[in-house]
């Protein structure tokens, strides 16, 4: 056991993410992402759903503020201006764990599919509403332990 560890994050995901760098990708997904596909690292938070897991995450995971979006979400087809249930409750999930100033950006899902086999693994949940997926950018911590916002 270790102190102020999140207990949803296994030893497995523990070590992916404190040994990714800065602007290194991972893919939080829902169930029926096809995870097995994309070539990459999987690990699975089984039994949570995008949020719980985004929640578990971040309390470790420092999100990038040289970019933009550090966190993008995948848009619903043919309404890439609609954001869904699971969307709203990971955006306020972002903002209650890493703060106000982060905005989450989009991806068209074809697109999300390329990208997404450019990241260093996939993190599959049992969410199973539909567009549950997104992309985390790792950023940067200072001395202090702090994250770097520019």
């Amino acid at each position: 056991m270790l102190i102020n560890v999140n207990p949803l994050i296994s030893p497995e995901i523990l070590s992916l993410i404190r040994s990714m760098g800065h602007g290194d990708k991972l893919v939080l997904s829902d169930a029926n992402f096809p995870s097995y596909s994309q070539g990459n690292k999987l690990y699975r938070m089984d039994g949570l759903n995008v949020p719980q897991a985004a929640e578990a995450l971040l309390t470790h995971f420092p999100l990038d503020s040289f970019i933009p979006h550090p966190v993008q979400r995948m848009e619903v087809d043919g309404k890439p201006d609609e954001i869904n249930e699971v969307q709203k409750e990971l955006i306020n999930t972002v903002k209650k764990v890493s703060g106000d100033n982060w905005v989450v950006g989009s991806i068209e899902r074809q697109k999300f599919y390329v990208e997404a086999k450019k990241t260093m693994a996939v993190i599959t949940t049992s969410e199973t509403r539909p567009y549950g997926c997104f992309i985390f950018t790792k950023g940067v911590l200072k001395p202090d332990g702090s994250v770097w916002i520019i």
